[in-house]
């Protein structure tokens, strides 16, 4: 009996009270991150997490990285294909051709990498500011913006290194197009 109770008390502390307490303690000290860190529209619309990918396909916004588990958060992961699997070299070749394609001026070793690869979780919100400038004469054709306002855009929305020391600039691509949505309008 006194084991049943312990596995009661533990439940009741470990399952609700822990929880419940890290929750509140989370959402006293950051709120923000706490609802998901939601972006909303200038109508006050929720139009998406800045965590999390979306896939963009109109030539007229930027795209993001490839996402093998098809922008689905609730499989995020990757498929850790080895560099030689076929089904990845397909991959790789057409992505490699639709980016050329987009841009017949390009070459293919222009092409930065984290636009023919995915991230590990498959919803990397973020593109490298290289990545985003590849893609300007496509964006710029299709918006109607010119090359340097979109310059301009992606230097205004380039993150620099996690608390100054970590990872590399970035760019979130969901708070880049809202930026081009706007421009447009």
């Amino acid at each position: 009996m006194k084991y049943v109770r312990l596995s009661l008390l533990l439940i009741l502390l470990c399952g609700l009270g822990y929880p419940l307490l890290m929750t509140g303690i989370s959402q006293l000290l950051f709120p923000e991150q706490a609802e998901g860190s939601i972006i909303k529209n200038e109508n006050g619309k929720v139009v998406g997490s800045k965590l999390v990918e979306q896939n963009f396909t109109g030539d007229e916004y930027f795209h993001g990285r490839i996402s093998s588990i098809e922008y689905d958060a609730v499989n995020s992961g990757s498929n850790n294909y080895a560099p030689s699997n076929k089904t990845m070299i397909d991959r790789t070749q057409k992505t490699v051709d639709q980016l050329l394609k987009e841009d017949p001026g390009a070459r293919k070793e222009d092409i930065p990498l984290d636009l023919i690869t995915n991230s590990a979780s498959g919803l990397d919100p973020h593109i490298s500011p290289e990545a985003a400038r590849f893609q300007i004469p496509r964006v710029a054709k299709a918006s109607g913006l010119s090359k340097q306002e979109l310059a301009s855009l992606i230097d205004l929305n380039t993150e620099g290194k996690e608390w100054g020391i970590f990872g590399e600039p970035r760019v979130n691509v969901l708070k880049l197009n809202l930026a081009v949505n706007g421009r447009m309008k």
